[in-house]
């Protein structure tokens, strides 16, 4: 009778771990966004660039942290995703609520409690992302100068090779980034 149990228990179990259940942990849908486009980029140099600078800026970190506490609780506990729609209103643990609208262009992030707006653009004339912040200080991250090199803040023009990436890191991590104001 015991193995018997034993056996339906088993495979119960095996029958279980085969249906496709959703995860409580959420999808990281703004950060996997953010990666899918960076690996969209046809330049493996490019790639490496970007990856990096937006941990030196801290893109990735944000973009986790706001999975982490607000999105991927709405998706938890609402079922939908916020980021499939192009609007939508986030609430905040202490009450706050922002929208995050999203466009062709970038993201925008509104806080309704006072107003505060940030915006994350790619400007396509000129082939460079930017960032305003909410005193509406516009802020160059990348400027794509041509199909072999970048344009960085406080740096000169980066080889889009391995030396130049090379290069790239040794003067991000000492004095490119103390230099960008």
């Amino acid at each position: 009778m015991k193995k018997k149990i034993l056996n339906v228990a088993v495979i119960t179990l095996l029958c279980g771990s085969m249906l496709p259940l959703s995860s409580c942990i959420g999808s990281f849908s703004l950060t996997n966004k953010l990666l899918s486009w960076n690996r969209q980029v046809d330049n493996k140099f490019v790639n490496e660039l970007v990856f990096f600078a937006f941990w030196i800026l801290p893109v990735y970190e944000v973009a986790g942290a706001a999975d982490l506490l607000v999105l991927n609780s709405i998706e938890f506990w609402s079922g939908s995703n916020p980021m499939e729609a192009s609007a939508k209103t986030v609430e905040g643990s202490d009450g706050s609520r922002y929208l995050v609208e999203s466009d062709a262009d970038g993201y925008t992030i509104t806080s309704e409690t006072d107003g505060s707006v940030v915006r994350l653009d790619f400007r396509s004339d000129d082939r460079a992302w930017d960032i305003t912040l909410p005193s509406g200080e516009s802020h160059r991250l990348m400027t794509f100068v041509d199909d072999t090199h970048v344009s960085l803040p406080g740096c000169d023009s980066v080889e889009l090779s391995g030396e130049g990436v090379a290069a790239y890191r040794k003067l991000a991590t000492s004095t490119c980034w103390a230099n960008a104001d």
